[in-house]
């Protein structure tokens, strides 16, 4: 017999201990954005820079030397769209296109279907901490930020063929509500 243990033999068994946490209770990660964001991001501002960039792409002809280093590098933001899609939603893959334009836009669309398979409530939330498991949203947001970066290294090579990319580009960002005048103002 020990000191600590209780000399009374009436003591009932203990009810099972409720779990600490729960994962729908815990707070969301502060360095994750919302699932929202990343949809949107990807559906709207990725697809428009991607498509502005493949449009000088298109136009080169099939022997081009400058078209292999654009391949190249659209088979990485491919290959980063994917693992954005297979980290929202692990599946099967049933057709592929070869062709690398068509395939762009496959993985594209794939990653954003995936995406919106992801449970807006529970993304971005820390798993509790007595399962010893991370949160997807984690490796979920750093395989978006490789699709960022893939698509930042197009650029360079689209500029070899189109230096008036960057233009094309950027010329959202600024709107006038009335165009310039045509004649000098002073």
């Amino acid at each position: 017999m020990l000191a600590t243990e209780s000399t009374t033999p009436s003591e009932q068994p203990q009810a099972a201990k409720p779990l600490l946490e729960t994962w729908s209770e815990n707070e969301r990660m502060r360095h994750i954005p919302s699932i929202e964001w990343l949809i949107e991001k990807l559906d709207v501002d990725i697809r428009r820079r991607i498509g502005k960039l493949l449009t000088p792409f298109t136009a080169l002809a099939g022997d081009d030397p400058r078209r292999a280093p654009i391949e190249s590098a659209l088979r990485t933001l491919c290959r980063a769209l994917d693992r954005v899609a297979d980290v929202a939603r692990p599946s099967r893959n049933a057709y592929v296109p070869a062709d690398v334009l068509g395939r762009v836009n496959w993985s594209l669309d794939h990653a954003i279907t995936s995406l919106r398979s992801v449970d807006p409530n529970l993304f971005g939330r820390r798993y509790p901490f007595q399962t010893f498991e991370r949160s997807k949203a984690e490796p979920l947001y750093g395989a978006f930020l490789t699709v960022l970066a893939a698509t930042e290294r197009l650029v360079p090579h689209v500029r070899a063929i189109d230096p008036s990319i960057d233009e094309h580009l950027y010329e959202h960002l600024v709107r006038l509500q009335e165009p310039l005048r045509e004649q000098p103002m002073a």
